[in-house]
């Protein structure tokens, strides 16, 4: 799956707001650190979630193999930790007859530059452009 101006922006926005620090285990990571991911719940290949902030996750790359390895104990973690509400939500959103365009993907990509300027400016998260 090609990686688009859009996930760029994106991963940086969602990497950035969890202060470079991985939301399983915790472990601290450089900022530009290759060995923290956006870690989506769904799948990119749904792009009615693709860059919503709801559906992603700041993973060390060890956090994000077991998640993507493990999915009965990853889907029960996720969903202890965001609740049963957020995942029927997003469920509804990722399967939403509404579909995001390749036009969009601009747009989506001026969007999160902007948002990961504000979080470099110091704000403490971002606006899902979802």
């Amino acid at each position: 799956m090609k990686i688009s101006l859009a996930d760029t922006y994106f991963s940086k926005c969602v990497r950035t707001a969890a202060k470079w620090k991985c939301e399983r285990c915790e472990t601290q990571h450089e900022k530009g650190s290759q060995g923290l991911h956006c870690s989506h719940i769904f799948s990119r290949r749904y792009r009615n979630v693709r860059w919503s902030k709801d559906n992603v996750q700041a993973l060390c790359f060890s956090c994000h193999q077991w998640f993507g390895g493990n999915p009965a104990d990853s889907g029960y973690w996720i969903t202890e930790l965001l609740g049963e509400g957020h995942m029927a939500l997003l469920r509804e959103k990722m399967n939403s007859k509404v579909r995001v365009s390749k036009l969009e993907e601009k747009d989506i990509a001026k969007h999160y530059r902007e948002q990961l300027k504000l979080l470099e400016d110091g704000a403490e998260t971002f606006i899902s452009w979802q």
